[in-house]
């Protein structure tokens, strides 16, 4: 057998609150520009039926189509391969370290 390190990777995160649904909005989807404004008024709606009893629902490339969710003080991270996944507080905060730059 042998041993294995993670190898470091940055990551951008934003901690879910139960309110900040438009700082989550932005960070998954982009700012809306004026070309995509309708498209983008949809799915802020589909934002706000997602963040339904303080939770937030979403598919992940691990959940097969299958919808997650992230409960008020998850972190709700981009992955290497342009992913987002929930993560619960005490193991992010065991895993990750904020970047000083």
């Amino acid at each position: 057998m042998q041993k294995y390190r993670k190898k470091p990777v940055v990551v951008e995160a934003v901690q879910w609150n139960g309110k900040n649904v438009y700082e989550i909005y932005t960070f998954v989807e982009g700012k809306p520009d004026n070309t995509s404004c309708k498209m983008a008024e949809d799915r802020w709606f589909e934002y706000v039926g997602m963040m339904t009893n303080e939770k937030w629902k979403f598919k992940t490339l691990e959940s097969d189509g299958e919808t997650q969710k992230a409960d008020v003080g998850d972190w709700i991270i981009k992955g290497v391969q342009g992913e987002f996944y929930p993560c619960k507080p005490d193991i992010f905060e065991k895993t990750y370290e904020e970047v000083i730059s």
